[in-house]
């Protein structure tokens, strides 16, 4: 079979061959196997083009999508499967993202939990509960989770819900208030009791 056509279409290369058959290819994948126009190839390196060129979309696609910030690997998964990426390949393209270390699920929550720990207002429980929906296991959250204090971050919630309902609650309702505010946000009920007790006020 000869190549009678390489073509390029935006992204990708048209390549057509004097069998009527035809596919679409990456750049990558010219590159990978030669291709020129009139050159020979077999049915078997069709097939083998036909599924790097695959692969080499994907990878491409995935890539793209991570340039823009970290993803978790079940987000990579979806988007892949949105342009019709098949399962095998989009594993595949996975893995391969895994080695390169552009795909990381501990390294996404830890740097989630981080910034968190930063600037944030969010218990582990609520956290957790983010980072299982981006689809990080549950044991890589309980394991990155073990690396993290939430006093601080308890205390600054409960500071500023000190500042915001004084004088507007009498005593007893602004304790319960605190405290029922930072369990909603994912502290356990010890911690937000902690955090309360902590402030530096006439309660």
């Amino acid at each position: 079979m000869k190549i009678t056509k390489l073509e390029k279409k935006k992204r990708l290369y048209l390549l057509e061959l004097d069998s009527d058959q035809t596919c679409y290819i990456t750049e990558d994948t010219i590159v990978r196997f030669m291709l020129t126009k009139d050159k020979e190839i077999s049915p078997e390196e069709f097939t083998e083009i036909q599924t790097f060129a695959q692969f080499s979309y994907g990878k491409n696609l995935a890539l793209y999508h991570l340039s823009f910030k970290a993803r978790t690997e079940k987000e990579v998964r979806e988007y892949l499967k949105k342009y019709d990426i098949e399962d095998t390949i989009a594993s595949q393209v996975i893995a391969n993202l895994k080695d390169e270390n552009w795909i990381n699920d501990r390294q996404y929550a830890y740097s989630i939990i981080n910034a968190n720990q930063l600037s944030g207002d969010k218990g582990p429980y609520l956290l957790s509960q983010k980072l299982a929906q981006k689809g990080v296991p549950k044991s890589t959250i309980e394991s990155v989770l073990k690396d993290f204090y939430f006093t601080e971050v308890a205390q600054r919630v409960a500071e500023k819900l000190l500042k915001k309902y004084t004088g507007k609650l009498p005593a007893r309702a602004l304790q319960e208030k605190i405290i029922q505010n930072l369990t909603n946000k994912g502290f356990s009920y010890s911690d937000a009791k902690s955090a309360f007790d902590d402030l530096d006020s006439q309660v």
